[in-house]
């Protein structure tokens, strides 16, 4: 009897947990709110839109964006430890031609998911922890100090991680690149914990929330994405 307890306690340990999901956006309605998920601004651009469309058999969320920046976002814990992979499926309608991960008014993309950390401030620069001051004074809140941005690229020649333009805080991981799969569903699975150090050389910590958006306000552009369900393994 004991040996079998203590066979079942170890195969429970070496059992995966269970996929969390984060975003079941084919559960909702289309038409209706996305549940669980609230506004995210950046700066004081114009706001893009978000909502639930049917797209063939299934219900996903439509951002569009003209000359406008703005997400929708889920605040919430994850365990990398515990849910390493994050999985998900996105469609584009098109690339913006001047989009360009390398200029700041070239860092729109026709879609993203945006993954926030939970970076302790004390571990910045004391340069950083002034910026960090400097931007809550002007009003930012949420503010993160470490991020992977998952990106469908606007250039088929973007494919490597790099920072982003305006903050070394933000690095930007190029998933899809180009125009080649333009109006075709992808599905894309990243390991989240392999991505945060090959991005800041260092241990992940916990997921703090994790974001859609699609943003055109840099080069005063207009794109529109789909987004499918979202799922950490």
């Amino acid at each position: 009897m004991l040996r079998s307890l203590v066979l079942l306690v170890a195969l429970s340990a070496a059992m995966p947990a269970p996929p969390l999901v984060i975003g079941a956006f084919s559960t909702m309605t289309a038409g209706g709110s996305v549940s669980g998920w609230e506004p995210l601004r950046l700066g004081d651009a114009p706001s893009s839109t978000y909502s639930l469309v049917r797209d063939g058999n299934a219900v996903v969320v439509r951002g569009q964006a003209t000359r406008s920046a703005s997400g929708l976002v889920r605040r919430i814990r994850v365990d990398l430890a515990q849910h390493p992979t994050l999985a998900w499926r996105w469609k584009v309608d098109g690339v913006l031609p001047r989009g360009n991960v390398a200029r700041r008014d070239g860092d729109d993309y026709p879609a993203r998911i945006y993954v926030t950390f939970d970076y302790p401030t004390s571990r910045l620069s004391f340069g950083d922890r002034v910026k960090y001051r400097a931007l809550q004074a002007l009003g930012y809140r949420n503010i993160p100090t470490r991020a992977l941005n998952y990106i469908w690229a606007n250039r088929a020649d973007e494919t490597r991680i790099v920072r982003n333009p305006f903050t070394d805080w933000v690095q930007m991981v190029p998933v899809e690149s180009g125009p080649a799969n333009v109006g075709r569903w992808r599905t894309a699975r990243r390991d989240v914990a392999a991505d945060y150090r090959a991005a800041f050389g260092e241990a992940p910590p916990a997921i703090t929330g994790i974001a859609i958006m699609t943003d055109a306000d840099n080069t005063r552009g207009t794109v529109t994405a789909y987004y499918g369900d979202i799922t950490m393994e």
